[in-house]
């Protein structure tokens, strides 16, 4: 006598990457999963050696506020941590959004499309082109607190702390290639004298007075990536506060891509701040639940 097994539920996904920054991207608004049933998918799939591999998991989900929003983002890191934000997941779900048909409005130029969603940090803006290989641009808001300066005795340079839709500790450094980012990264990261509850950790060199070169070690992650947007406009934000780069416009030269940060007016209160850089489809695939 033989017995058949139930029907697996297969979930259908999309691999996508801001400047090597990489996600599994999953259309919510049909499947309907809980923040708990995301967060363990984030811990199943996200693993590299065992799962389909990426830094988080975005969820396009449906907009609390329809009519006044396009969408929900909602944003798990690797290790299923809830992630209030993400900038560079910002700039993939956008893209992903648009061409799932979520509303939006056309840009001036006719050559693309504007989507407000909202998130655990917020409403953001983002403009999608229509050219799949074009930038996407992602507008934020300032920060929600003050840049803080903090000795710590295991590093010998200061360690700047600002909150750019997730926590960030930024620290200026000669030859950023050359740091220990795996020793320090975690350090810090865990310092609850430089942040309650953790911190994203970068470490910045000053490449010249328009450029930055940035490696930054993710909480949630527990690693470095190749890229991180909140920290990079942290980074900028914070170059911008000790003199180090001129104008309003920043190259992030991370180690997946470059990323750009700009704003207008001061850096210590922005006005039009943005992320920009590559927002790529990896591929399509399916996993069995």
């Amino acid at each position: 006598m033989t017995t058949q097994s139930a029907p697996s539920f297969v979930l259908e996904f999309t691999k996508m990457s801001g400047a090597g920054n990489d996600f599994i991207v999953i259309d919510n608004r049909f499947y309907r999963f809980t923040d708990d049933e995301l967060s363990g998918f984030a811990g199943r799939f996200c693993a590299r050696r065992t799962g389909v591999g990426a830094d988080g998991l975005l969820a396009l989900n449906l907009a609390s506020e329809p009519e006044s929003v396009s969408y929900r983002m909602k944003y798990f890191n690797a290790d299923g941590s809830l992630g209030t934000m993400c900038g560079n997941g910002a700039r993939c779900l956008a893209r992903f959004a648009v061409a799932a048909g979520v509303h939006r409005t056309d840009l001036d130029n006719g050559s693309g499309s504007h989507v407000r969603f909202e998130s655990d940090a917020g409403d953001y803006f983002a403009d999608v082109p229509d050219d799949p290989s074009a930038h996407v641009r992602v507008y934020v808001p300032e920060p929600t607190t003050p840049l803080e300066e903090r000795t710590v005795a295991y590093v010998d340079v200061p360690v700047y702390t600002l909150h750019t839709g997730t926590q960030h500790a930024v620290l200026f450094v000669d030859d950023v290639a050359g740091c220990d980012v795996p020793g320090v990264g975690p350090r810090i990261r865990r310092d609850e004298s430089v942040a309650a509850g953790g911190t994203n950790v970068n470490f910045v060199e000053a490449a010249d007075r328009r450029s930055l070169r940035v490696r930054t070690w993710e909480k949630g992650v527990e690693g470095e990536t190749l890229a991180c947007g909140t920290g990079a406009i942290a980074s900028a934000l914070t170059a911008a506060a000790r003199g180090l780069i001129d104008g309003n416009r920043v190259e992030i030269h991370a180690t997946g891509g470059i990323l750009v940060v700009g704003w207008d007016g001061t850096f210590d209160r922005p006005e039009g701040l943005y992320l920009e850089g590559a927002a790529d489809v990896i591929y399509r695939g399916s996993v069995e639940l």
